[in-house]
């Protein structure tokens, strides 16, 4: 854990012969000018951060993103390998040589039933029943490209060393894939890991974060086929094994820790009424504060399956679909980032932004309508384990505790929203998303040149990590050398609904903005009714 100490001793004595002052100033030089430059890209920003919202692609399938965006970073001299860790959809773009390795990553994947037109206050899909970006995942590699091309201009200028690593979170809402990356090696070589979420304002945090870490399992019962109504008894239902493990399960939960959150959809249900379900699938998230507790929880789950299956005469098998540790982000690389973050500020949002923010806020019946964030939060500290009482997951905790890691956390969404839901859809392709992705690239691009140019920031995210996040707790995957990704899932979705969805693609050589191809009119409140 301690690789980049070689670079770190040599890139200082690189920078012996500089005065610290003069460096500094050289450096802020280097930031100013690589914001001037995603300001001069923000018309590119909204282009791609409406094309992916266009393409509202579920985890595992997001094909025609994936091409968009490796597209756009070729064009611009990026490496590109495909369909790393066995994942089609995966990517890693490269540019650069030697040390420090950057790593910039963000989300790509939509959410079910999500399709929302942009801008309007209301439910009103694109094309109802498909899936759409309803949390915001089409803003975060965008935002990485523009920040990426521009240090790439400050790096090429001044002859800068270093590498720019981006990739996509693939199917990060089935916690799918970043766990397999990690056991394929992509990050072995990296330095810093900058992460970057939609949220409601722009912010960072270090130490232990609230919210769970995860594992997603899917248990399948086998029984035996009979006629449902001639001679049922000679059947041996699957169904009744899955429904059986549901309820010990919910009369579990209140025996459980309050931190846990464990929810679960019937995969597989059977055929037909009439033929007893020979094979029925249950899929699980078990979410808890720490590795013991989660393993604890599957380890319960086990012995309700074992249960279940002695009470049906059946068998049981189970596979894991995802994983995410909690998250444990890095003290050094945040405060750096925080220090950007207050010299960028929050965007300047319009009457018509605030009038969107508000109507929504309204529609759904929040208790307040605070509008868009006008004040930035402070640094995030950890939140002690006692503290924590559970929530979300994300897979890049599982890369926090493999090398140096933070998220930063930018303006492109509208706050108190339910999450997962059409609401989060709404300012997904509209000017507050567009503002937002500016605002975030300019942090991470500020960012990724304190690091290029500071060699003592990196060698402190390490000793951090190696002397304090690491010294009494250490990464066990759940994920074993014989687990898969679990590629097949969202196939079905997309089958059904990518041909249609097809026809609402945006086109930027007709259109200025999503928006005017979908002629909706920003913002559009009425009507006023709360559902």
């Amino acid at each position: 854990m301690r690789r980049c100490a070689v670079w770190v001793l040599s890139a200082a004595c690189a920078l012996t012969t500089v005065p610290a002052a003069a460096q500094t100033d050289r450096t802020a030089a280097y930031k100013a000018d690589a914001v001037r430059g995603v300001d001069e890209m923000a018309k590119m920003a909204q282009v791609m951060v409406d094309s992916v919202f266009s393409f509202g692609e579920l985890g595992f399938q997001e094909v025609e993103t994936s091409k968009y965006l490796t597209g756009i970073l070729e064009q611009n001299g990026f490496r590109i390998e495909r369909g790393v860790a066995g994942i089609p959809t995966a990517w890693v773009a490269r540019w650069g040589n030697g040390k420090p390795v950057i790593a910039l990553g963000s989300d790509i994947d939509g959410i079910p039933q999500a399709s929302q037109k942009p801008g309007v206050v209301y439910p009103d899909p694109i094309l109802t029943g498909a899936p759409g970006h309803g949390e915001g995942h089409n803003t975060g590699v965008p935002l990485n490209i523009i920040a990426a091309l521009a240090v790439k201009r400050v790096m090429e200028r001044e002859k800068l060393p270093g590498t720019l690593m981006i990739w996509p979170g693939v199917a990060e809402e089935l916690l799918g894939t970043k766990a397999y990356f990690i056991r394929e090696g992509l990050f072995k070589d990296v330095d810093i890991s900058l992460f970057a979420h939609v949220g409601g304002n722009l912010g960072v945090s270090w130490g232990d974060g609230g919210g769970n870490g995860m594992v997603s399992v899917e248990y399948t019962f086998e029984g035996e086929t009979a006629h449902s109504a001639g001679a049922p008894w000679r059947g041996r239902s699957a169904l009744d094994a899955v429904e059986l493990m549901n309820a010990g399960w919910n009369y579990r939960r209140e025996h459980l820790r309050i931190s846990q959150r464990s929810h679960y959809v019937i995969s597989n249900g059977g055929d037909q009424p009439n033929v007893v379900p020979r094979n029925a699938s249950v899929w699980y998230y078990f979410r808890e504060n720490d590795y013991p507790h989660i393993k604890e929880m599957w380890d319960i789950a086990n012995k309700m399956a074992d249960g279940a299956a002695l009470m049906t005469n059946t068998k049981w098998t189970s596979r894991t679909l995802g994983s995410a540790w909690p998250q444990h982000m890095n003290k050094v690389v945040a405060e750096t980032m925080f220090d950007n973050i207050r010299k960028v500020g929050l965007p300047t949002w319009t009457a018509d932004d605030q009038a969107l923010a508000r109507g929504l806020q309204q529609y759904l019946g929040n208790p307040t309508s605070p509008g868009l964030a006008t004040e930035l939060e402070p640094l995030g500290g950890p939140v002690p384990n006692e503290r924590n009482t559970g929530g979300g997951s994300d897979d890049i905790g599982d890369i926090s505790w493999n090398v140096p890691t933070v998220t930063l956390r930018y303006p492109a969404n509208i706050p108190g929203l339910p999450g997962h839901n059409w609401s989060s859809a709404i300012a997904s392709a509209t000017p507050i998303a567009h503002k937002g992705v500016v605002a975030g690239a300019k942090v991470q691009a500020m960012t990724v040149l304190d690091l290029l140019t500071k060699p003592e920031l990196v060698k402190g995210a390490w000793d951090y990590f190696n002397n304090v996040q690491t010294k009494d707790r250490k990464y066990i995957p759940f994920i074993t050398k014989d687990d898969k990704p679990a590629t097949h899932l969202n196939a079905n979705i997309l089958g059904r609904y990518r041909e249609e969805m097809k026809k609402f693609y945006y086109d930027p050589s007709k259109y200025s903005t999503y928006l005017e191809q979908l002629g909706i009119t920003y913002p559009t409140l009425a009507p006023a009714t709360k559902r």
